[in-house]
């Protein structure tokens, strides 16, 4: 360990998942090195993943008004400065955060940034001459940064299945049961990436004769969508929308298994150590963003040789036409036999 460095600021702003996949490193990072102080620079609705991490606080700026445009980053620089950072590890590499490390350099602190792998990336997604072959992991990118600072860490030693107690309200809700738990996170933030509801439905359907669903999703209109799945079935509840969202990682805490497209709710159960099942359309595993911690197994994919240019996209973003179906290669059975070999 550097011993001139005793305070790390992570600068990790969004996405959701992204943030949640930088929770298993510096957990590890704290494990490893447990003389060092670690500020997390992220939003204020991320700071419950951080909850119970020893040696690591949050910090939030103000990115709507304070913190906002160049003079914003200048104040939030100085805020950190004032919180006697040694060094800067930068999990983002956005504009932002390059405009806040350049100004930390000014004040003489060293940082480390992440290598994104964009050219790998765009060769594993090209059309042609496409490089198909795994690509180092988010989780393992992440890890880089604290490395290159000159710091030991093993992913390895991240252990976080602990489950939060659920208050006798969300019990009362759930209802009480002796069924295992099973989550399902049905939505994406893109078509491409998103499993076909009415196979979903199956899906649910099915796995209800034999263990508790709890449906999850966020906005208005997942949640009504939901609910008019969950009404259907009995052991079937719909939890978005119901609770706060400290409320909702509990949950998830307690689950036996989350089943989720390439989104952010299979990064949150896999933060608990929950057993992860990952549907996977016009991205793949290989580009990184796999849940930590999960068996290849557990990652169910399209059919590969009717649909060659998988992955088209990293991030699931792009249409390529007579993809649109790619998901519908996936068959409910497939789900349905690999959740129940997971749990049985």
């Amino acid at each position: 360990m550097p011993k001139s460095i005793q305070h790390i600021l992570v600068i990790r702003l969004s996405a959701m998942g992204d943030v949640a996949m930088s929770v298993p490193v510096i957990s590890a990072f704290v494990t490893y090195n447990p003389n060092v102080k670690v500020t997390v620079l992220t939003r204020a609705f991320f700071a419950p993943f951080f909850e119970g991490i020893p040696n690591v606080n949050v910090f939030s700026p103000d990115l709507k008004v304070k913190h906002k445009g160049f003079l914003g980053i200048r104040k939030l620089a100085k805020e950190l400065s004032e919180l006697k950072i040694d060094a800067v590890a930068d999990l983002h590499d956005v504009l932002r955060s390059n405009i806040l490390i350049q100004l930390l350099r000014l004040k003489g602190i060293p940082y480390k940034q992440i290598d994104k792998g964009r050219a790998e990336k765009k060769a594993l997604t090209r059309a042609t001459n496409k490089v198909f072959k795994p690509l180092k992991t988010t989780h393992n990118r992440y890890a880089d940064v604290f490395k290159e600072l000159g710091f030991q860490l093993n992913l390895s030693t991240y252990t976080r299945s602990v489950k939060t107690p659920l208050s006798a309200d969300i019990w009362q809700y759930i209802g009480d049961t002796e069924k295992q738990l099973i989550g399902i996170a049905p939505f994406a933030a893109h078509k491409g990436k998103m499993y076909p509801l009415e196979k979903m439905e199956h899906v649910i359907k099915t796995l209800s004769k034999e263990y508790f669903v709890l449906l999850f999703g966020g906005g208005k209109d997942e949640r009504e969508v939901l609910e008019k799945i969950a009404v259907k079935y009995s052991n079937v509840v719909n939890v978005a929308g119901q609770f706060s969202f400290n409320e909702e990682l509990a949950i998830i805490s307690n689950l036996k298994l989350m089943l989720a497209m390439d989104s952010a709710n299979g990064h949150l159960a896999a933060m608990f150590g929950v057993k992860v099942i990952t549907l996977w359309g016009a991205t793949h595993p290989y580009a990184g963003f796999t849940p930590f911690n999960q068996p290849e197994t557990n990652q169910i994919l399209p059919d590969l040789i009717k649909y060659p240019l998988i992955p088209t996209s990293i991030y699931g973003n792009k249409q390529v036409e007579g993809y649109e179906n790619v998901m519908c290669s996936i068959l409910p059975d497939t789900i349905i036999k690999r959740i129940k070999k997971e749990l049985n």
